[in-house]
C-alpha cells in the first residue's frame, strides 16, 4: 500500500519528535556534568535548529497557473468541500504563490506588489521589510475567505508597454510569449510579484510548504526567485497538459532552465489524462493511450517511467467532495501522493546523516573531557598513593615534583603561542581568499566584458570566471587540508611530550560549494546565448541579472567561509579548553599534597573521596555512551517503519501530551 501524503509527514514529525527528548537529555547531561562548551552548544543549537525548524517543501511548477492550482486543490483542500485556490482557464497570472503555517504569526495573505521590482532588490532582500508588501488578515481556518483573498493574488492589470518593459514584463525579442496586448498597445501584467499565505491546513501545520511557481518560460519571470525557490524544495512536480501534444517546446525550456539539474526530486505529472472524447473509449484503450502518454513524457525528459504520472486533478477534487472512493482512485492522485511522501522520506536520509554527524562529534567532545578528569583523577590518586607510609621530606619532594611538571607547562604554553600564530596566520591567508570582495570585483570585470556594445566571448569569460571562482574554493580546501595536517602533527607531538588528550576535528568539506557554483554556472549560463543577446542589450535587466548573479555566489561564498571560520573556532577553542582543564588539574594536585602535607590523618579519607570521584567518572561516561547509542539508535530509524511511529507514540503517552481536539482530528483524517 502506498504511503500517503498525510503519513509520510506524520512519520517525519514523529521521528523528529523521538529524538528532541533524546538529544536535550544528552544536552542536560552535557551542562550537569560541565563539559559543555562553545562548540558542543553549538552543535546541539544547529541539531535543535534542524529538528525543530526543517520544514517539507513541495514546489509545484507548471506553464499555466491553472494546472499547478487544481492538482493542489484536490491535495490539500478537497475536504472544505469547494475549489479554495483560483484554478479556473484563462489568463494565467504568474505570480508565485506560497502555503505555509506559523503559530508565532496570525493566519494571513501577504502580497508583494508587482512595482517592487523597480527597486532592484529580491523577495529574499524583501522578506523582512514589511511595508513593502500588502498584508489581508484572515479570521481563522475559514476557506472560503481564504478563496476570496486569493482570487486577488490571481489578478492582472494592464499597463503601457514602456511601464511593462521596465518591470520587466515585456520583452520585444520573444515573440512567443508576449503578454496580450489590446488595441490601445497595453500590456496585461500581474499586478502581484510574490505571495506568501499562512493558513492553519493540518499538513501545513505538520511542517509542509507548498509553493506554486507558474510560467517559469515567460518574459517576466524572475530567474533568481525560480532558481532560489527551487533549489530549497525537497520534492517538485512538474504539472504538464496532457492534452498536449506530447511534452511541449515550452515545457522543455522549464524543464531544461529549473528542474533537469536537480531531477531526482522531481515528479512528473501529465495533468487531465481523461478527455472529454474519450468516453467512447473502452477501459483497455484509455490505458494504452495513457501509457504511451507517460512513456513519450518519461523519454523526452530522460526519467525513469515510475516519476511520471497521467491523473486527472479535477476528477480527483470532485471525487473527494462527493466522497466516491472508485472515482478518486480513477483519477490517480493518491499513486502521486505516495510518491511524493516516499520522496520527502528519501530526502531525510541528509537530515540523519547530519544528525548522526554531530552525534559523534558531541560523543567525541565527552569521552575528551571525561579522559581529561579521569587523568586529573588518577594523577591525584597516585600522589596521595605514595604518600602512604611516607615521611614529610618525601611529601616536600613531591611538591617540588609538581613545581618541576608546572615549570614544564609553562614551556608548553610558550610552544602552543608559538603554534597559535602560525595557525592565526595560515587561517587568515585561508579565509582572505574566499572574501566577497574578490566576487565583486569578478562581476564588474564581467560586467565591462560581457555586456559591451559586442559582448564577444562572454559566456567564455563567464565560464572561466566561474573556473576560477571554483578554483579559489579547491584552493581553500587545499589549505584546510595543510592547517589539519600541521595541527594534527603539532597535537600529537604535545599529547606525546605533556600528556595531553588534543585532537582536531576534520577540516571542512567544500565539495558541496564547488558542486552548488556549477549548479550556478549551469543554470545562469543560458542567458549568453543568442536569443537572450537583446535582453541583456536592456540596462534593466542587465543589472538585475548582475545583482541576482553576484548575491547568488555570495551566498555561497559566505557559507564556505563560515564553515571554515566554525572549524577554526572549534579548534581554538579546544585548545583553550585542554589548557585550562590541565591548569585546573595543576591546582588541584596541588590543593590535594598540600592538604595531605598538613594533615596526614586526612590522607585516607581524602584517598577515598578521589577513588569515589574516578568510579563516578566511569559511571558517568558510560552513562554518556547510553544516551549517545540511544540517540544515534533512533537518528537512524526508516521515518517511513512502524517503528518510528510507536517509539514516538510511547514517548507521547509518557509525557502526557493532550489529545488534539476533535474537529482537529476529522479535518486530519479528511485530508489523509
Amino acid at each position: 500500500m502506498t504511503t500517503s501524503l498525510a503519513t509520510s509527514l506524520d512519520a517525519l514529525s514523529c521521528w523528529k519528535s523521538a529524538l528532541e527528548p533524546r538529544l536535550a537529555s544528552f544536552s542536560a547531561f552535557l551542562d550537569q556534568h560541565g563539559l559543555s562548551d562553545a562548540t558542543s552548544r553549538e552543535l546541539v543549537a544547529s541539531m535543535r535548529r534542524r529538528l525543530t525548524g526543517d520544514k517539507s517543501k513541495v514546489a509545484f511548477v507548471a506553464q499555466f497557473s491553472h494546472s499547478a492550482l487544481e492538482l493542489v486543490n484536490a491535495i490539500l483542500f478537497a475536504d472544505t468541500g469547494r475549489r479554495v485556490l483560483p484554478a479556473t482557464v484563462g489568463r494565467d497570472a504568474e505570480c508565485p504563490v506560497e502555503l505555509r503555517y506559523d503559530a508565532n504569526q496570525l493566519p494571513g495573505l501577504s502580497m508583494l506588489p508587482i512595482e517592487s521590482r523597480q527597486g532592484g532588490k529580491t523577495v529574499a532582500e524583501l522578506q523582512t521589510d514589511t511595508r513593502a508588501w500588502t498584508h489581508v488578515r484572515l479570521q481563522g481556518s475559514s476557506p472560503s475567505q481564504l478563496a476570496g483573498a486569493l482570487a486577488e493574488v490571481m489578478r492582472t492589470k494592464e499597463v503601457s508597454q514602456r511601464e511593462a518593459q521596465v518591470l520587466g514584463c515585456w520583452d520585444e525579442t520573444d515573440s512567443e510569449n508576449k503578454p496580450t496586448l489590446d488595441g490601445q498597445a497595453r500590456v496585461e501584467i500581474p499586478a502581484w510579484r510574490y505571495a506568501v499565505v499562512n493558513y492553519p491546513h493540518p499538513l501545513l501545520q505538520r511542517g509542509l510548504v507548498v509553493l506554486c511557481a507558474p510560467g517559469l518560460c515567460s518574459p517576466g519571470v524572475e530567474a533568481e526567485l525560480a532558481h532560489s525557490a527551487l533549489s530549497g524544495a525537497d520534492a517538485t512536480v512538474f504539472v504538464l497538459a496532457a492534452d498536449a501534444a506530447g511534452v511541449t517546446a515550452s515545457d522543455m525550456v522549464i524543464w531544461r532552465a529549473y528542474l533537469a539539474a536537480r531531477a531526482s526530486s522531481c515528479l512528473v505529472v501529465l495533468d487531465g489524462i481523461e478527455t472529454p472524447h474519450e468516453t467512447l473509449l473502452t477501459a483497455e484503450q484509455k490505458k494504452v493511450r495513457r501509457e504511451r502518454l507517460r512513456q513519450a513524457a518519461a523519454q523526452a525528459l530522460k526519467l525513469s517511467e515510475d516519476r511520471v504520472f497521467g491523473l486527472s486533478a479535477r476528477e480527483a477534487l470532485m471525487a473527494r467532495v462527493e466522497g466516491d472512493v472508485l472515482a478518486l482512485q480513477r483519477s490517480r492522485v493518491p499513486d502521486l501522493e505516495g510518491a511524493l511522501g516516499s520522496l520527502l522520506l528519501q530526502q531525510c536520509t541528509v537530515l540523519q546523516a547530519e544528525i548522526c554527524d554531530s552525534t559523534r562529534q558531541l560523543r567525541a567532545l565527552a569521552e575528551r573531557r571525561f579522559g581529561e578528569q579521569r587523568r586529573q583523577v588518577d594523577g591525584q590518586l597516585l600522589d596521595l598513593q605514595g604518600l602512604r607510609g611516607k615521611s614529610r621530606a618525601k611529601m616536600h619532594a613531591m611538591l617540588q615534583r609538581l613545581d618541576v611538571e608546572e615549570a614544564d607547562f609553562e614551556q608548553c604554553t610558550a610552544k602552543l603561542q608559538a603554534l597559535r600564530l602560525v595557525h592565526s596566520r595560515m587561517v587568515k591567508e585561508l579565509l582572505f581568499g574566499l572574501m566577497t570582495d574578490r566576487l565583486h570585483k569578478e562581476a564588474a570585470k564581467m560586467r565591462q566584458v560581457c555586456f559591451s556594445l559586442l559582448r564577444l566571448g562572454a559566456k567564455k569569460f563567464f565560464s572561466a570566471m566561474c573556473a576560477r571562482l571554483r578554483e579559489s574554493l579547491s584552493t581553500a580546501q587545499a589549505r584546510a587540508e595543510e592547517i589539519h595536517a600541521m595541527l594534527d602533527g603539532s597535537f600529537a607531538r604535545l599529547n606525546a611530550e605533556f600528556g595531553f588528550g588534543l585532537a582536531v576535528e576534520h577540516e571542512p568539506d567544500l565539495t558541496r560549494y564547488m558542486n552548488e557554483l556549477r549548479l550556478i554556472e549551469h543554470n545562469y549560463e543560458q542567458y549568453f546565448g543568442l536569443k537572450q543577446a537583446l535582453r541583456l542589450a536592456q540596462p534593466r535587466f542587465r543589472d538585475e541579472f548582475c545583482s541576482m548573479l553576484v548575491s547568488r555566489l555570495v551566498v555561497v561564498f559566505e557559507a564556505a567561509h563560515a564553515n571554515l571560520e566554525s572549524w577554526n573556532r572549534a579548534t581554538s577553542q579546544h585548545l583553550e579548553s585542554r589548557l585550562r582543564a590541565r591548569m585546573l588539574g595543576f591546582k588541584r594536585r596541588r590543593e590535594a599534597l598540600e592538604r595531605a602535607h598538613s594533615v596526614r590523618s586526612d590522607l585516607e579519607r581524602r584517598m577515598g573521596e578521589i577513588e569515589a570521584q574516578d568510579a563516578t567518572l566511569q559511571q558517568s561516561l558510560s552513562h554518556a555512551g547510553e544516551l549517545v547509542e540511544d540517540l544515534l539508535e533512533h537518528a537512524q530509524i526508516d521515518p517511513a517503519t512502524e517503528d518510528a511511529l510507536a517509539d514516538t507514540r510511547r514517548g507521547e503517552r509518557d509525557t502526557e501530551q493532550p489529545a488534539p481536539a476533535d474537529s482537529d482530528q476529522a479535518r486530519e483524517r479528511a485530508v489523509a
